[in-house]
């Protein structure tokens, strides 16, 4: 799986203007991050204490009906993502809708699961230009472990957008993020005049 992540972040070259995100794909990111941070928890259990911890979640797990005894591992993770008190996935969803870097992020330290390699709207600006509001949103997506980022322009009330190439390339999401705050509407302008046709 994480491969195959890393192959679409490579081939991935034109931003798509439909929802890249649908409620699946989002439910399966909010289980991931369950995963995540319940395996965070198994690997700061001391050696010592894991056959203990193991017992107990086997015996969880035979009581919920989902032991599996060719995965001891998955039995343990799934008994840490049940003691952990995560939330639910409305709780989740609405946090990163505010706090998308965040998310990010988290999808991409400490975790065999890799980064997003499609694109993720993490910001928007509203700015004037030629007498007119435009829209400019901040998109970003890793490759190799470097985060790039580029603009998508949207004219108010209009649905046509129009999108620069990447002109972000950072160690981090949040960097990316600083980068684009810099810019102000004459440099926003600017961009946008580059991609006009």
């Amino acid at each position: 799986m994480q491969g195959m992540e890393q192959r679409v972040g490579k081939a991935w070259t034109s931003p798509r203007d439909g929802p890249s995100e649908t409620p699946e794909v989002l439910y399966f990111r909010y289980l991931a991050y369950r995963r995540r941070h319940a395996d965070r928890l198994v690997r700061l259990i001391p050696r010592a204490a894991v056959r203990d911890l193991y017992r107990e979640a086997r015996e969880w797990a035979l009581e919920q009906g989902v032991h599996d005894s060719r995965d001891p591992m998955a039995t343990l993770t799934r008994f840490a993502e049940h003691l952990l008190p995560l939330p639910p996935f409305e709780v989740w969803l609405a946090d990163r809708a505010t706090h998308p870097i965040r998310h990010i992020e988290d999808s991409s330290q400490m975790s065999p699961v890799s980064p997003p390699a499609q694109p993720a709207k993490v910001e928007e600006r509203r700015f004037d230009y030629e007498g007119r509001t435009w829209f400019a949103s901040l998109h970003v997506f890793a490759v190799e472990n470097r985060w790039r980022g580029f603009l998508r322009f949207r004219q108010s009330g209009h649905a046509r957008r129009y999108h620069t190439a990447h002109i972000f390339l950072e160690n981090t999401a949040r960097e990316v993020r600083r980068s684009f705050r810099g810019f102000d509407g004459a440099a926003l302008g600017a961009f946008l005049r580059s991609v006009l046709p």
